[in-house]
Order: C-alpha cells, then structure tokens, then sequence
C-alpha cells in the first residue's frame, strides 16, 4: 500500500518538473502578437514626448547611425523587425534575448542591427550589430522586451553567454546637447508600444 502510494505521488509530481511554462507572448497595440520578421514601428507611449523609433547621425561623422526618437510627434520613425535567439520561433515572447533590425536601407554602409555601444560617456545605442551568432561575440546585439505597467520597455541584460556578466539596464531616451533623442542606457525606461507596418 506504501508502495502504491509513493508511486501515485511520484508520478503526479513528474508532470509539474517537465512543464515549463513559456515567457507571455509580446503584442502589438491592435492586441495581435508580435512575430519574427514582420514589420513594426516602436512607438512612445505617451504622445508629445517625440515620435518612432528611427535612425539619425548623432556624432562628429556621418556614419555610423545611431537610434533616436524622432523629434516629431507624428513620425512613426522606420519599420524594423524582431528575430529571437531562436528563429525558429515565431513569437516574439517577453524578457526573451532578441536582435532588433531596422527594415529600411540607410545612406550608411552598416548591418541596422541594435547594439550597445560605449560614445561619449553614455552606453548608446548604434545600428551597426551583428544579427544571430549568441555568445560572447555578439553581446552587445541581444536585447528583450519586457513588460512596464500595461506597456512596454526594452531592456538590454543578455543571456546569450553563459560566462559573461554584463552590464544591464533599461533603454530610455537622452537629448543630447543638439536636441537629439538618443536611445541609451537610462535609469528612466522609454515606455513603448509597437504597431504593425
């Protein structure tokens, strides 16, 4: 009887071990979930705080772009999309490691693949990444999604190498002294919402 007991327990118990449950999937402002390789605009929350999301010079060069909020509030910015560590999926699912990838040509020779990078004192972010490749190489290219109240933020603290610890932080917005907006790291999170292109 002991015996048949243990074993009921045992095997009630299995199930739960094995059946992890997946990150909630991310939406878009029409309700619709996100997905790989479809194209989305990253807009701001709060409307006359800036536009979308787009690509602008922002140092001394030209080249490379760096992102930035458009100055104006009506301009959706570029349609870019989201590729997660795994492409094989095709939902983007929140505080998952992800490339975010501008959709559009620039006058730049550059990949539009996100990526952190130190300029200027501020870790900013730049489009000229690599896309795919996880490990080491590529850290500073991965950045999720995570929910912010009932909106969004985008966050870089990758996962993808097991031996790295890298710096983490939320991605807000900071005007530079020309009155760009520059994504960077900010202790003040760029609340987002996307919709569809």
């Amino acid at each position: 009887m002991i015996i048949k007991t243990l074993l009921i327990i045992l095997f009630s118990i299995i199930p739960l071990s094995f059946a992890q449950s997946s990150p909630d999937p991310v939406r878009d402002i029409d309700g619709n979930l996100l997905r790989s390789g479809t194209d989305y605009y990253i807009l701001p929350v709060f409307r006359g705080r800036g536009g979308g999301v787009t690509l602008a010079p922002t140092r001394t060069e030209l080249c490379p772009l760096d992102v930035v909020q458009a100055n104006q509030e009506l301009d959706n910015g570029l349609p870019l999309t989201f590729t997660p560590v795994d492409p094989k999926k095709g939902v983007i699912r929140e505080s998952t490691d992800l490339n975010i990838i501008f959709s559009a040509s620039s006058i730049c020779i550059q990949s539009n693949v996100w990526m952190i990078e130190e300029y200027d004192g501020s870790l900013i972010v730049s489009a000229h990444g690599v896309q795919g490749n996880p490990g080491q190489e590529t850290l500073s290219n991965w950045f999720k999604i995570e929910k912010f109240d009932d909106d969004y933020k985008i966050v870089f603290c990758p996962a993808v190498c097991d031996v790295c610890r890298p710096l983490c932080g939320d991605i807000g917005v900071e005007i530079d002294e020309n009155g760009r907006r520059r994504l960077a790291i900010s202790d003040v999170p760029f609340k987002v919402m996307f919709k569809k292109a």
